[in-house]
């Protein structure tokens, strides 16, 4: 068994209680025979996608994680594909913890400006060296 993780788009013209009986369904066929388990469930919420996607500009998001045989996954797959409400979906083998949404963390250093850094050690060395 492996641990996988799986980021819905829902329509966001959907009802969370919609929402969550398409999860339920999901779920069930990620599973499998039962021997599956489902690890996390977080539901971003209603977020601006990036470019139109059949001509909606929002999406419901919602991140899974999962553990299944790999055999289950193209059954799960193929149910995801026939839902016309699921705008975009995508599986990947799980590498930890459950991901934060962007909006909600700051931003870590290493992604601060480098020109900024720059100019700090430059200025270091200035007075390292008079």
């Amino acid at each position: 068994m492996r641990d996988y993780e799986i980021v819905y788009i829902f329509d966001s013209a959907l009802d969370r209680t919609v929402i969550d009986q398409r999860l339920e369904r999901f779920n069930q066929l990620a599973t499998g025979d039962g021997s599956g388990e489902i690890l996390a469930v977080e539901h971003w919420g209603k977020r601006q996608l990036a470019y139109p996607i059949q001509k909606h500009d929002n999406g419901y998001y919602v991140v899974v994680q999962f553990r299944t045989e790999a055999k289950h996954l193209p059954e799960f797959e193929r149910a995801i594909k026939l839902d016309e409400q699921v705008l975009r979906h995508l599986v990947v083998v799980s590498e930890g913890e459950l991901p934060t949404p962007a909006s909600s963390i700051a931003e870590p250093a290493r992604f601060r400006r480098r020109d900024v850094e720059d100019e700090d050690e430059d200025e270091d060395n200035e007075d390292d060296e008079g």
